[in-house]
């Protein structure tokens, strides 16, 4: 067995098994925290490697294409910081650290694991029921059900619709991408029917990410949904037919509507349309989107 213990967390390794616990320091992200210990099969493994440095080093594990959910809905985007397959090691454990990936590069070579993608999960995905507050509002998952709730820092017409509850069995998919530079992020689920391309701050589906503390926790809400989806790999089941693609909404019309929300904001800040009268022709637009 190979064990290096840092403030950053621990990995432990036993021959089959990559054991992941976050440390306590306070700079441990609140995503790592939060997600608390995995445990990563080599099946899982594309990789490992260790970059010392002069102060500290650091450990980096590389999974296969399409193991993990999180990664999966990641697509990439996760802060470094909150990465849980990265290990910060201060130099005096570096011999460590390099026993340690020795001990995983050869137990890839001895398996002859594949280094290429897979088209199952093999990691399970964080743990159910999840809840998680940030942006314009809380995000449930139960397993089965997605809910979510609104706060008072919610879009008017977005907020009237009232708590949303989706199926899981209602939902193609999951889309979380963090706030970056001038431009929002968003937690957005997709429906079969009723799905909309409107802005997350309009669209009842979605969840309106600012850039503060908590977005990274609602990459675990999307992970947990994702990990209950099909595989995007997946074999698609003996003889069934390809779902047509959904029809684009030409760039013009949806830009037209844009404008058009625009200039009924304005109505409504000019008191030409009341507060009922406001949100029934937003809802009207944002149902043409």
């Amino acid at each position: 067995m190979a064990e290096i213990i840092q403030r950053d967390g621990t990995w432990t390794f036993d021959g089959e098994t990559l054991r992941i616990v976050p440390g306590r320091d306070k700079s441990v992200s609140l995503l790592r925290s939060t997600l608390g210990e995995l445990a990563v099969p080599l099946d899982a493994l594309a990789g490992i490697s260790f970059e010392p440095g002069k102060k500290s080093g650091r450990l980096r594990l590389r999974l296969r294409e399409g193991a993990d959910p999180l990664l999966q809905v990641a697509g990439g985007k996760l802060p470094e910081a909150s990465d849980p397959y990265r290990l910060t090691v201060e130099a005096d454990r570096a011999g460590v650290a390099e026993y340690l990936v020795d001990e995983v590069r050869r137990a890839l070579l001895l398996d002859e694991v594949p280094e290429g993608g897979t088209d199952r999960y093999l990691l399970p995905g964080p743990a159910v029921p999840i809840s998680v507050s940030a942006g314009d509002g809380t995000a449930h998952f139960d397993g089965e059900r997605v809910r979510l709730e609104w706060n008072w820092k919610t879009e008017e017409s977005k907020a009237a619709s009232g708590t949303h509850t989706l199926a899981l069995a209602d939902l193609t998919g999951v889309q979380w991408v963090p706030a970056g530079g001038l431009e929002n992020g968003h937690l957005r689920f997709q429906p079969r029917t009723g799905g909309t391309k409107a802005p997350a701050k309009y669209d009842p589906h979605s969840v309106e990410l600012w850039g503060f503390k908590k977005d990274p926790l609602m990459a675990l809400v999307a992970a947990a949904v994702q990990a209950r989806l099909p595989h995007p790999a997946a074999p698609a089941p003996a003889g069934a037919t390809p779902a047509p693609a959904p029809a684009a909404v030409p760039a013009e019309d949806h830009d037209t509507l844009l404008r058009r929300l625009r200039e009924l904001g304005e109505l409504h800040r000019e008191g030409v349309l009341t507060d009922e009268e406001f949100a029934a022709a937003k809802r009207a637009v944002l149902a043409r989107m």
